[in-house]
């Protein structure tokens, strides 16, 4: 009965992300129409505007014209190619789940380059923009450079595992790409939902919320994607466990002391820093919660592979409002940021970073184990092709 719950919450899942992203797709190619030809249409602004307010809208095209006007045309490499993206993510996934080899090679061969592409006009856009002349400022500008890192490099891993015959692991750094694509169009649907709850928060204000969990609800969505996909109790080359209790005690402590330490940075900025401590503490709660009750599921029944899984994702979570915390130091030192612009940009790439050490973890044990496999396995041949020792002579028979 679970497992029958399991699968068709999959199948709603699914279909929400892809229904989220064929209806994104033409908002993302005609987004920066406007800059290009004044009076272009624009669907995103469009909608944004009868949903919310002409005003709200008007507000966020006149902070971002500058900017966008300087990197016109790379931008609109990058937002036609990303909607490209939207469309070719669920033809993917699809095309996987139904075993039809030949599609999916062809459209995983286009989203590679789709993606290098697309996310080249996005670093173009940020070598020429100073950080705080971002729209949203510099946090902003932070979280998106190390989106656009994640997602070259986990499709980049994604490449070379399929490569040399990892397919579970392909599948995973490739959802996990598409996680970090998945920050635009979620992005777009808290610019509609935000004004409800905060009346009067400008965009760029709801921007700082959004991205204060944003990073832990995409990567969550690839690691549920992973585990609905891969139904295996045991992994060939995974055995035993490697995050035992201390380390899940410690994780948990230094997680904790991070918390407290980015708590009490946000509640000295009053209302504002109320607001964002709110935004980030509420979904990592929920996400927590979720990953503990998993993760004692999978030792109950005695499933190694997704216990591992769900406790190595576990403890990069734990730890990640302490790198969220040491990072906020960096930005406002090297950078020379204030503690509030910092303290956002840390928190809002925190669970983004280590959801990828968590995915670089887990390939390193399959490949380790895979290696070991493979020299077990050598060792009889090798023993059984070895030349015979030669009989030994005495020495009464040589003289």
């Amino acid at each position: 009965m679970a497992q029958g719950r399991g699968v068709r919450g999959g199948r709603v899942a699914a279909v929400a992300v892809t229904v989220t992203c064929l209806v994104y797709a033409p908002i993302a190619m005609t987004e920066l129409w406007p800059y290009a030809r004044p009076g272009a249409p624009a669907f995103g602004e469009w909608l944004l505007g009868r949903s919310v307010s002409p005003e709200y809208v008007a507000e966020a095209v006149r902070d971002r014209m500058g900017p966008y006007t300087r990197s016109l045309v790379p931008l609109i490499v990058h937002s036609v190619l990303g909607g490209l993206l939207m469309l070719l993510g669920p033809v993917q996934l699809l095309s996987a789940v139904r075993r039809r080899i030949r599609l999916h090679r062809a459209t995983g061969i286009a989203y590679a380059a789709v993606v290098y592409v697309s996310m080249g006009g996005a670093a173009v856009y940020l070598a020429r923009t100073p950080p705080e002349q971002a729209f949203s400022g510099a946090a902003f500008w932070i979280v998106l450079a190390t989106i656009l890192v994640g997602t070259v490099f986990a499709v980049t891993f994604g490449v070379l595992t399929a490569v040399t015959g990892l397919p579970d692991l392909h599948q995973r750094w490739m959802l996990l790409s598409y996680g970090y694509l998945m920050t635009a169009p979620l992005l777009r649907v808290e610019w509609g939902v935000l004004p409800a709850l905060y009346p009067g928060l400008s965009l760029q204000d709801v921007n700082r919320v959004a991205i204060m969990h944003l990073g832990a609800l995409v990567v969550l969505g690839a690691l549920l994607a992973s585990r609905a996909l891969d139904r295996r109790d045991a992994h060939p080359f995974v055995t035993g466990g490697r995050t035992p209790v201390p380390v899940l005690a410690g994780a948990h402590l230094i997680g904790a002391a991070g918390l407290v330490w980015l708590g009490r940075g946000f509640l000295e900025h009053g209302s504002e820093g109320r607001r964002l401590l709110l935004a980030y503490l509420v979904p990592y709660g929920v996400i927590m919660v979720l990953l503990h009750l998993r993760a004692l599921r999978a030792a109950r029944r005695g499933a190694v592979w997704p216990r591992e899984e769900w406790r190595t994702h576990l403890v990069a979570l734990c730890l990640a409002p302490a790198l969220s915390a040491g990072t906020t130091v960096v930005c406002e030192r090297a950078m020379h940021l204030d503690p509030l612009t910092a303290l956002v940009a840390g928190a809002g790439i925190g669970a983004g970073f280590l959801a990828f050490a968590a995915h670089v973890a887990l390939s390193l044990r399959v490949l380790y184990g895979r290696e070991a496999a493979r020299r077990r396995s050598a060792a009889p041949a090798l023993a059984a092709a070895a030349p015979s020792p030669a009989p030994h002579t005495p020495l009464r028979e040589l003289s």
